[in-house]
Formats: structure tokens, C-alpha cells, sequence
């Protein structure tokens, strides 16, 4: 059974930002033409924006899933979706360029962007011969450039340049349709959410936190900035890197954020008119808010959610205290860490500091494949 929520943009609500509960009040359905789809591809991102009406068409897809999934294109089968006009991809990383091949097979793709930053994986590297054998247009974007798709406006937010730092110069978007407006901005960290403060207008309908929850991201003064009325992160259930961050989560519900994850409630899918919008998830309750003044809108976390945001502390908080923090270890203490030996080791030492995993790349012999058995074993610290 499906839970639905229904939010109204030109009513202010009293809020509690929490995950959704079980409250029901008086509420009408949103007929709406355009759609924002969180998809839930496990530990990795893919957001699906569609646009149906009498006058215009449109789709967006916003990343594409982890590379061992096979969600996106059986799910944007299901919306109908025969033809993609724009493909971001966020970033290089596997959970976010995975399936992006899939998609080009199944589906006619008129345009790619990336942010330029290379990979030396085999999804990567295969999805760019694609793009180049089926001639599809491909562009690296910019902060500030904009761009209209119908009566879809569409602003970069990041990154004005690149330096090879592959998850912090994640391409950034605000995507607006009317009134209702969305914020993405892949696995950016907090410099460089500060970094967009100071060259966006911001305020936004909804915000898609970025690197999936983790507390290496959402900085309260890029929060303040947005001001969503509603958060989402995608993640896996039960995920090996603690995400969401329970400090996130927090600080979300400290500012009377509502908030929704693809952990606990599925796919999530927006439904808007461009001035009022509904909420619908997968869950095994129902739930509608109020399109009404009043502060009984005020929601409790559900107990399912707690569990969640509990084991997550639990797993952060083992691992914070057995974690290697390859910017300050011993020589000893990395050679604890798989396929890193004396030699590698040292070479670590040599070209620290590191600010992700993947700049594990510039040591001998460490390709993705070991990087990615590397990031399995969760034994390094957060950045």
C-alpha cells in the first residue's frame, strides 16, 4: 500500500520536520502535469523529472543508478518514458553514472552533460564511447549558465570550473516549474554548498541532500539559503556508510524540515500543477497534511523511521571508533586497509592529504576495482 502526502505551495504550513507519521486531515488531490520521480536505485541516485500537458512534453534524468542495478530503465518504462531530451550526470562515480549505458541502449537520448571530471572505470568509460557512437550531443556546464525546456527553467549552480576532484565538483541544479522548484547537487560538500551561497539565488521547494544524507554535506547556512519545505536523500537500506547522518537528520528536524529517504519510504514521486504539489511513497500507510493554517499538522516520526535513524548512529558511531583517517594514520595503520602495503603505504604519506577516496587513483596500482573493494570494506573515515 502506497502513502500519499499532500502539500499545498501557497498555504504556509506549521511544520515539525520529521519523517512522516501517521496524522490525516482534509486534503484534494493535485492534478498536476509535471512530476519529480526519486528513484529508489539502492546506495546510489537517479531522479526522473517528467513533464506531460496538452502543449509540452519533457524529460529529465538527473543521474542513473549504481552500476550492479538494473532499476532505471525498467522504472522509466513504466512512466511511458520512450525518449530522454536531457541526461545530467552528476558525476563520475559508479553510483551515479551505473546504468547510464542501459539507458542510451533502451531509450533516445538528444543530450548529455557531465561535468568533465574523468573516471577510469569501465562504466565510465564505456558510457562515453556510447554517447560518441550514437552522436549524442554532450555538453559540460558551467555555473550560471541557464536554459528553458518549455516551461521548465533550468540553473547551474555548479561547478564553475573543474580540478579533477571528482564527487565535490558535482554539477549542481536548481530546476523550477512555476512556483515549485528543486535543488540537486550530486555528492558536493560543504565548501562547496558555500561556494554556491555565494553565487545563486536559492530558495527552493524542495532539496535533494547531497552525497546521500552523509554529514559531509548539507551545512545549515546552505540550508538556511534553500529553505526547502521538504528534504530527500536517496540511499540503500540498511547501507554500510551510515547514510543518512543522524547529525543530518537533526539538524533537518531542528529546522522544521519535512523529510523523506529512499531507505524508508521507496520511490518517491512529486506531483505538481507548478503552484501546489502532492507527495507519494511507497509505503504501507497513508498520510495526507493539511491544506489549512494550524500547528495539528505538527507530524511524528514514525517508528520505523526511528529504528532507522538509531541503527544508523550505531553503525556511525562503531565506525568512528575503528576508522582509519588516511589523512593522519601511521604507516602501520594503512597497511591495515586492503591491497595497501609498505609501498603504498608510503606513497599515501607522500601525497596527502586526500579529499575522497577516488584520489586514492594517483598511488600505484590502485585502479577502481581495488578503490571500490577499498570503499566495501568501510574501514576509512568520512571526509
Amino acid at each position: 500500500m502506497k502513502r500519499i502526502v499532500y502539500f499545498s505551495f501557497i498555504i504556509i504550513f506549521v511544520l515539525a520536520g520529521c519523517h512522516a507519521g501517521s496524522d490525516t486531515a482534509q486534503s484534494a488531490i493535485v492534478d498536476g502535469a509535471f512530476k519529480a520521480h526519486f528513484i529508489d536505485v539502492g546506495q546510489g541516485d537517479s531522479t526522473l523529472f517528467t513533464l506531460e500537458d496538452e502543449e509540452e512534453e519533457a524529460v529529465i534524468l538527473f543521474d542513473t543508478g549504481d552500476w550492479q542495478g538494473n532499476e532505471v530503465v525498467p522504472y522509466l518504462e513504466s512512466q511511458g518514458v520512450t525518449s530522454i531530451d536531457l541526461v545530467i550526470i552528476s558525476h563520475p562515480d559508479a553510483d551515479h553514472i551505473g546504468q547510464l549505458s542501459n539507458v542510451m541502449e533502451h531509450f533516445r537520448v538528444n543530450e548529455v552533460w557531465m561535468s568533465g571530471n574523468e573516471s577510469t572505470s569501465n562504466t565510465y568509460q564505456k558510457a562515453m564511447e556510447d554517447i560518441l557512437s550514437q552522436d549524442i550531443a554532450y555538453h559540460e556546464p558551467r555555473t550560471g549558465e541557464e536554459y528553458e525546456l518549455g516551461p521548465i527553467e533550468l540553473e547551474v549552480l555548479y561547478p564553475g570550473d573543474i580540478s579533477g576532484k571528482v564527487n565535490e565538483e558535482s554539477i549542481g541544479i536548481r530546476l523550477a516549474y512555476n512556483q515549485i522548484s528543486f535543488i540537486l547537487t550530486g555528492d558536493a560538500g560543504v565548501k562547496e554548498e558555500k561556494e554556491i551561497i555565494e553565487t545563486s539565488s536559492l530558495g527552493s521547494t524542495f532539496l535533494h541532500l547531497g552525497h546521500h544524507g552523509s554529514k559531509t554535506s548539507t551545512d545549515p547556512a546552505f540550508l538556511d539559503a534553500v529553505h526547502p519545505e521538504i528534504a530527500v536523500y536517496s540511499a540503500g537500506e540498511d547501507n554500510s556508510y551510515g547514510h543518512p547522518s543522524p547529525e543530518v537528520i537533526e539538524l533537518l528536524d531542528e529546522k522544521n524540515i519535512d523529510w523523506f529517504g529512499t531507505d524508508i519510504d521507496g520511490t518517491i514521486v512529486v506531483t505538481t500543477d507548478g503552484e501546489k504539489y502532492a507527495i507519494e511513497t511507497e509505503m504501507s500507510e497513508e498520510l495526507t497534511a493539511s491544506d489549512k493554517k494550524s500547528s495539528d499538522e505538527v507530524k511524528q516520526r514514525s517508528a520505523e523511521a526511528k529504528d532507522q535513524e538509531r541503527s544508523a548512529a550505531t553503525n556511525e558511531e562503531k565506525k568512528d571508533a575503528h576508522c582509519i583517517d588516511i589523512n593522519n594514520a601511521s604507516k602501520e595503520q594503512l597497511t591495515k586497509i586492503i591491497h595497501i602495503g609498505d609501498d603504498r603505504a608510503n606513497q599515501i604519506i607522500d601525497k596527502r592529504p586526500f579529499d575522497s577516496l577516488d584520489e586514492l587513483g594517483v598511488i600505484d596500482g590502485l585502479g577502481p576495482s581495488r578503490i571500490a573493494d577499498i570503499k566495501s570494506e568501510d574501514l576509512i573515515c568520512d571526509f
